[in-house]
């Protein structure tokens, strides 16, 4: 088989030994560091998609996939819970009543999102009562003004089930004696952890004592809706809630939940750029070495020239030789890459066993693993990206080779 001249002396130039131990070094430095490179653009998305994951899971778990809310509050929940039920891909509709209010026991307070719920029809669209660390969700009752909080929330006020927490409405009440906050003694009945944020900012109690903390009178806010999947939430809320009628509003989990995803893909996103310097600093060692090899292969060039190549066929071959390095380097970085991402979740959990201490102590971090999922889109998007700066870091140096006029460079030879 005929292989193309300038391919053939591209990989020659590669494979063979050089005189210039200087240029074989930067060459085999430019291969390094674009392995490095794309080895850690694969690792580092993967660790961040499996964050995201891991928020996502948790989080939509317990917060539900939308909300449908009436602005004037519902009295007959029940008929727009079952039009809800009735419309595709919605599985279970509960009533709500939200707000916010400081929380305060033991000389500490924290600002909450309180909800009004109904514990039976609850376990239908979140599973906060499946992560109960200390009592049960079935203890709420009317009138019994008892609250379920957050893991988080519990320690930093310091209360266990039985304690009493002082809820405070952002309203006053105005008496003889002046005027006061409106406040409300309740008892903590039990404690949940879904391991995510709303672990340091939720408040549970039955829904008729919050309707009756918001003076709502017997109504309800709206209804929390689950999906068969969280996606299928996306878009179909808002005209869920339209059909229902004038005055409702919907808003999904995108919405609701939106500032957290999006602050993780940023961080995703800039955290790539930044990790792409690598490559980028390895595609300037291929331009280096390639000047360097160009120089030193200033007599070859010539001779190539007078054998009858063409300046583009000069070019070609130092293309190759530059692209070769970098395509070689980015596909030993991936397959790398790829394997550590598969399995670093177990690798992560055996250096934890081997050392006997946990890297993400589950006491401060919410995920206290490193979670890990490997896409191949990100895969080939960061190969990609690699393989261009390679072919791009070739063009000057190779174009340079191409410029060499074969009487100046044999001159003194």
């Amino acid at each position: 088989m005929i292989k193309p001249v300038p391919l053939y002396i591209g990989l020659r130039y590669v494979a063979a030994r050089r005189r210039q131990q200087f240029i074989s070094f930067i060459n085999g430095f430019s291969l390094l560091g674009m392995a490095l490179g794309v080895f850690a653009l694969i690792v580092v998305t993967s660790v961040m998609n499996g964050f995201d994951r891991e928020l996502k899971t948790r989080i939509l778990a317990v917060v539900p996939h939308g909300f449908v809310e009436h602005k004037e509050g519902l009295e007959d929940w029940q008929d727009a819970a079952s039009q809800l039920r009735n419309q595709p891909h919605v599985v279970a509709a509960s009533p709500f009543v939200r707000g916010f209010a400081l929380l305060g026991a033991n000389n500490q307070s924290q600002g909450v999102e309180f909800q009004g719920i109904d514990p039976q029809a609850l376990r239908d669209v979140s599973a906060v009562g499946e992560n109960m660390l200390m009592g049960s969700m079935d203890t709420l009752q009317p009138r019994s003004y008892e609250i379920v909080l957050g893991r988080i929330l519990a320690r930093q006020l310091g209360v266990i089930p039985g304690d009493s927490v002082i809820l405070t409405l952002p309203e006053v009440v105005i008496t003889p004696a002046g005027i006061f906050p409106r406040t409300k003694r309740f008892t903590v009945a039990g404690v949940f952890s879904v391991g995510a944020q709303v672990d340091q900012n939720m408040a549970l109690m039955h829904i008729e004592d919050a309707s009756r903390l918001l003076r709502m009178r017997g109504k309800v806010q709206g209804l929390q809706l689950k999906f068969d999947d969280m996606n299928n939430a996306l878009g179909r809320v808002e005209s869920y809630a339209a059909a229902l009628g004038e005055g409702f509003e919907g808003e999904d989990w995108s919405l609701s939940q939106g500032s957290l995803f999006q602050a993780v893909k940023m961080e995703k996103t800039v955290v790539t750029l930044m990790l792409m310097i690598i490559v980028a600093v390895a595609a300037f060692n291929i331009v280096s070495a390639l000047v360097l090899m160009v120089a030193d292969k200033r007599s070859d060039i010539a001779v190539l020239r007078t054998l009858g190549l063409t300046s583009r066929q000069i070019m070609a071959v130092f293309v190759v030789q530059g692209s070769a390095i970098g395509i070689i380097g980015a596909f030993v970085g991936a397959a790398l890459g790829t394997l550590i991402a598969l399995n670093l979740t177990d690798l992560v959990s055996w250096v934890e066993n081997f050392l006997g201490a946990k890297i993400f102590d589950p006491r401060v971090f919410f995920v206290s693993f490193l979670p890990s999922e490997f896409r191949a889109g990100d895969a080939v998007m960061v190969l990609s990206a690699a393989v261009i700066m390679s072919l791009l870091a070739t063009l000057f140096p190779a174009w340079r080779a191409a410029q060499i006029e074969p009487a100046e460079a044999l001159r003194y030879e």
